[in-house]
């Protein structure tokens, strides 16, 4: 490789027309630079660097079944469910947003003031007053919805999507079981 070993790869999205996007975690050899691997991957044929971004060292990178497994050890506890969706979208912040409230409860980097919107279903959200960052949102009752927020890209995938609207449901069904 050009100076970085792959160190897990998850399928993001499948599209209909064959081509896959995938989420690469990559541990870069010492002294190494990001960009110098987005160039070897950007001369292959038909692939395409979308996104790149830092992991602390050490950062641990949860999948949803390991999501699944906390929110389990924590049944109701739906501020726990908001701590573990950065790490689990590769997202910056995640928000806990009431209707009537606003804010309830965020991780640190989340605004401090997010307006309840009205969904059906999981779904990306507009802000005309954030050119930056990318929103996407599920419900957890009529009531609350979970927001969560990724500066500068890449788009929500529609399994992003999806897998929000079932994590959330998840912790809702396990908090009422």
């Amino acid at each position: 490789m050009a100076g970085g070993d792959i160190e897990a790869i998850e399928i993001v999205e499948k599209r209909s027309d064959g081509t896959a996007v995938d989420d690469v975690l990559l541990e870069l050899e010492q002294g190494m630079m990001p960009d110098s691997v987005v160039s070897a991957c950007n001369a292959l044929d038909d692939v395409e660097v979308l996104f790149v971004s830092r992991y602390p060292a050490g950062g641990n990178l949860m999948m949803d079944l390991e999501a699944v497994e906390e929110l389990t050890t924590a049944a109701g506890d739906f501020d726990k469910l908001i701590d573990l969706l950065p790490a689990t979208f590769r997202v910056d912040w995640a928000a806990r947003v009431h209707r009537a409230k606003g804010v309830v409860y965020g991780t640190s980097a989340a605004p401090d003031v997010l307006e309840f919107v009205e969904i059906e279903s999981p779904t990306r959200l507009e802000a005309p007053e954030d050119e930056v960052t990318l929103f996407a949102a599920a419900r957890l009752d009529g009531n609350e919805i979970v927001v969560i927020g990724r500066r500068g890209g890449p788009e929500y995938a529609e399994s992003e999507i999806a897998r929000l609207g079932h994590l959330c449901g998840l912790a809702v069904t396990i908090a009422t079981a």
